[in-house]
């Protein structure tokens, strides 16, 4: 029973944390972008900058913000790093998709 109270702690924590990097800071809509495309394909962050018509510098500060929040994760050294969804993300995933609904509707 420990380990459920646990799980759904640690689901909440994700989705407040979603929802503060998404609805709650200017960048939201770029990061929610990042991690929409993430979810597709994991690519670097040129390949990144590239497909979302953004300034290089620009997606390596949210790609920062997403990793430094375990939001993503990425394999390989600095410039060629290839970024992901991480494990939490990937099995929480429709609380990205809740929080993208709601402002949706607004």
């Amino acid at each position: 029973m420990h380990g459920a109270f646990n799980v759904s702690a640690n689901v909440r924590s994700l989705k407040y944390l979603l929802g503060w990097l998404i609805t709650g800071t200017r960048g939201g809509p770029t990061r929610a972008k990042i991690i929409k495309t993430l979810k597709e394909t994991p690519q670097n962050a040129n390949q990144l900058a590239t497909l979302l018509k953004m300034d290089y510098k620009t997606m390596r500060h949210h790609l920062e913000v997403l990793e430094k929040n375990r939001i993503i994760t990425s394999i390989g050294d600095r410039y060629g790093a290839t970024y992901f969804l991480s494990q939490a993300l990937e099995d929480n995933y429709g609380l990205f998709e809740e929080i993208m609904n709601k402002i949706g509707k607004k």
